[in-house]
């Protein structure tokens, strides 16, 4: 994942995207490795690329919902831009030990 955090809102950021689930998966956003890049800039605007781990995703409205929602309540951030991207595709192997173990794959 790549960082630029000019605003220093690094750690309350993803301590929010561990609070958006993808719902059909018992385990955070952050975990399952769908964030690819987080900048943060000075002015408060927060930009998010992430991917879903599949392209015909039926919630991904609601994640992006839940993205923006929770990183706009953020003491300091102005506006939220979230992207997605399915370039590089989501695999397995981007997920955290945490994640795999929750999920049963280790």
């Amino acid at each position: 994942m790549i960082i630029n955090d000019a605003a220093g809102l690094q750690d309350e950021i993803i301590e929010r995207l561990r609070t958006v689930f993808d719902p059909e998966l018992p385990v955070n956003i952050y975990e399952l490795g769908l964030i690819y890049e987080l900048i943060t800039h000075v002015d408060g605007t927060v930009k998010v690329v992430m991917t879903l781990t599949a392209p015909g995703c039926p919630v991904a409205d609601q994640i992006l919902q839940d993205v923006e929602r929770r990183l706009s309540d953020i003491e300091g951030v102005k506006e939220v831009r979230v992207e997605i991207t399915f370039d590089p595709p989501w695999d397995r192997s981007m997920m955290s030990e945490e994640a795999q173990l929750e999920l049963g794959f280790m």
